[in-house]
């Protein structure tokens, strides 16, 4: 069925169906606005995010469902940057007039199903035509108590840099597409589908133990830039030590170029962190109980020594770029 044959409002009315209001909300789809709550004491977290095809995705590349999830996931990792809990979301769509009603409702249970893993409602929106492509927006609302709120700004010379999970995966997935390859089941699912460190990034919070977080869109060094430059320091980063997954390794082995996709390829949505090193033992008992891994890669230096890369020879080592930005030349 075309969507022009269902309708705006009969999609809306399917969709209603499908939502359950979470914690919190007073009042969700179907009125000129939600009303919604937040525990007493916390601070409100909003985020927003554009994702527009041929641009950020293809859909002859991801199908609706983990386009759907996609969408979720990169909004909720803000969240979790910032140690918070994820609450609601909002989603805008500019849909082309030749859409299938399918492929919509595929799209939306992969929103549905994905906001559910991370306990997040949707709460309201907005549809309409798209004269060009598929255009999606998505803001994220999450809550922090106030005195465990976590900024850019606050790392310190002396601090440990730690990074979750691996890194690269979802560069090196998009590379091998853009060569008209099939990626690695791995690695083709955290391109497509990838996992935001919600529950870790609250744990690290609530635990105080970071004095700086970020999430890793745009690439290991991109983003720890801004955690530089938030807290007028400089870093020392060890590429020895820069976690990278089996499948990551084995391509690694045969083009070593790859490595810049580990520093600079961008989408990990990873979590990166900084912490005084006494608090490592803690962290390690945290990281037990999350159950996602945590590696250090490097430490803070003061801020006249900038960002350094060292090789694994203890070298400087200078990539090409340094991350992922969307107004920069061939991006």
């Amino acid at each position: 069925m075309k969507l022009s044959e269902l309708g705006e409002f009969g999609f809306i009315r399917r969709l209603r169906q499908q939502v359950s209001d979470g914690p919190g909300v007073r009042l969700g789809i179907g009125d000129d606005c939600a009303a919604l709550e937040l525990p007493p004491g916390e601070l409100l977290l909003t985020t927003t995010d554009l994702l527009i095809e041929q641009v950020h995705f293809r859909r002859d590349w991801t199908d609706p469902r983990s386009l759907g999830r996609k969408s979720v996931a990169v909004n909720i990792s803000d969240i979790a940057a910032m140690g918070g809990t994820p609450r609601h979301l909002f989603l805008g769509l500019g849909i082309p007039a030749a859409t299938e009603a399918e492929e919509l409702e595929a799209f939306m249970a992969g929103f549905i199903e994905a906001a559910a893993e991370y306990g997040a409602a949707l709460v309201g929106g907005d549809t309409c035509r798209s004269a060009g492509p598929l255009l999606i927006s998505v803001t994220a609302q999450g809550s922090v108590p106030a005195e465990e709120l976590v900024r850019r700004g606050g790392a310190r010379p002396g601090d440990a840099i730690y990074v979750s999970g691996t890194l690269g995966d979802s560069a090196l997935a998009l590379d091998r597409l853009l060569a008209g390859a099939e990626p690695d089941p791995w690695l083709a699912r955290r391109h497509h589908d990838p996992t935001a460190r919600s529950g870790l990034g609250r744990a690290l919070a609530a635990a105080r133990l970071p004095s700086a977080m970020i999430d890793l869109s745009d690439g290991l060094l991109a983003d720890l830039g801004h955690v530089l430059e938030a807290s007028g320091v400089g870093a020392r980063v060890e590429l020895g030590l820069v976690p990278l997954s089996p499948a990551f390794r084995a391509a690694l082995a045969a083009a070593p170029g790859l490595v810049e996709l580990a520093l600079a390829g961008g989408e990990d949505y990873e979590l990166l962190f900084t912490l005084d090193p006494r608090h490592e033992p803690q962290l390690q008992r945290l990281a037990a109980e999350v159950g996602v891994p945590l590696t250090r890669v490097g430490r803070i230096v003061s801020p006249e020594e900038g960002l350094q890369i060292l090789d694994l020879q203890g070298h400087p080592y200078r990539p090409t770029r340094l991350g992922f930005n969307h107004f920069q030349p061939g991006a």
